[in-house]
């Protein structure tokens, strides 16, 4: 994504997911650290949401990730909590622990500092799942302070989301 989305365009998406998966008879479960909830956010300022968004978790602890989310400690200490096994554990403990059939997960580094040349600033994980399938995760290299990595996190959470549902 080369541009960062505005307030606009992410309550456009937001819009389009909310109309897709209400045709589709989807609810949504958000699992979010790097963003702290603000996918939910962007997904419950739409008029009629609780048709569609079943509930958003912010677990930005690897203990709160544990609690809410079922991720394993061993998960954790052995890749991290910005990795594709913890995000894949997300998206699957949110589906588990929720009644949505469709989730979305996201763990990254926003900045400005916490980035390692390993995992740098900017590096972000984002997991969608279907309930009752395969969990897919991508990982993200995005450019620009801590508000530009988050928001286009929400964006590449929404576009996967749409294409899930879709």
């Amino acid at each position: 994504m080369s541009t960062v989305a505005s307030d606009t365009t992410l309550q456009q998406l937001a819009g389009q997911l909310g109309a897709i998966a209400q045709a589709g008879h989807h609810t949504l479960v958000t699992a979010e650290s790097c963003t702290g909830g603000w996918i939910a956010k962007v997904l419950t300022d739409i008029a009629g949401s609780s048709a569609w968004f079943e509930c958003g978790i912010a677990a930005y602890s690897y203990e709160s990730k544990q609690a809410l989310l079922g991720v394993r400690p061993e998960t954790l200490e052995q890749h991290g909590a910005v990795s594709r096994e913890t995000v894949l554990e997300m998206v699957s403990g949110a589906l588990v622990h929720s009644g949505a059939t469709l989730a979305v997960a996201v763990t990254g580094i926003a900045g400005p500092s916490g980035g390692t040349e390993d995992k740098p600033v900017g590096t972000v994980w984002v997991a969608w799942k279907r309930r009752g399938g395969y969990a897919m995760a991508e990982v993200f290299h995005f450019a620009g302070d801590r508000e530009a990595v988050r928001r286009q996190t929400v964006e590449a959470a929404l576009q996967g989301l749409m294409r899930l549902a879709g």
